[in-house]
């Protein structure tokens, strides 16, 4: 089903912001999504003031930015022609990913959410910006599958079926992360066999952690979110 772009406009908006509550972004990220041919993206600035009018539409086969848009947009025009099955896209900079792909070339999962990142999570070993399609294109080539890419020295992205699913997904990326840097050297990372059974149930139980981020995102500091039954 084809989602309007004035809901897209709004779903980006409700990532941006909680991306920025969660504490997953400061000064710098975005979200974007596509929509047949156009790709829709957060404007450049603080994700915690983004608004659907402010979200900046461009075509998907792009060859110059419009005004207003992220200068790492090419990121995101560079993964989705690089895989059709990404639908939205999260761009942040968790701390622990600065750790973690500073030591490795790749991270295994330590525990059955971070499966739904998939089976592993490149690390693009180049820190520049991504602001230009030349650096792009290898850093979306640096994640053939999966959902979760690290890049050295500059945070990561993620991908989703939605921009909701894309931010629930870099929460899950910041935690694989701390997961990682606390267990050392010596952690046993999940067998092929337990990352596919997790990765089963991913498309049943990543929306429920979204929309619990969601509430958690919007609620008041120091207000208590109760938490439904497994």
């Amino acid at each position: 089903m084809v989602v309007a772009a004035s809901v897209l406009r709004a779903e980006l908006v409700e990532a941006a912001r909680a991306l920025s509550a969660l504490g997953l972004v400061t000064a710098y990220g975005h979200v974007s999504a596509r929509v047949g041919a156009e790709v829709l993206i957060t404007p450049a600035g603080d994700l915690a003031t983004a608004t659907e009018s402010t979200v900046v539409s461009l075509a998907l086969d792009a060859v110059a930015l419009p005004p207003g848009a992220p200068a790492e947009t090419w990121a995101h025009l560079a993964l989705y022609r690089a895989r059709p099955d990404a639908a939205a896209v999260a761009r942040a900079q968790p701390p622990a990913t600065f750790a973690v792909a500073a030591r490795v070339d790749a991270v295994r999962p330590l525990h059955g959410q971070a499966a739904w990142l998939g089976e592993r999570v490149p690390v693009h070993d180049d820190a520049r910006l991504l602001r230009s399609a030349e650096l792009a294109g290898p850093a979306a080539a640096s994640l053939p599958a999966g959902e979760a890419l690290l890049l050295r020295g500059n945070g990561a992205l993620t991908l989703g079926a939605t921009p909701g699913l894309a931010v629930a997904r870099m929460w899950l990326l910041a935690a694989a992360c701390a997961v990682h840097l606390d267990a050392g050297p010596a952690a046993r990372p999940l067998s092929t066999v337990e990352i596919e059974s997790w990765r089963a149930v991913g498309a049943e139980l990543l929306p429920r952690l979204w929309a619990h981020l969601r509430r958690r995102a919007a609620a008041p500091a120091g207000a208590d979110l109760e938490e439904g039954s497994a």
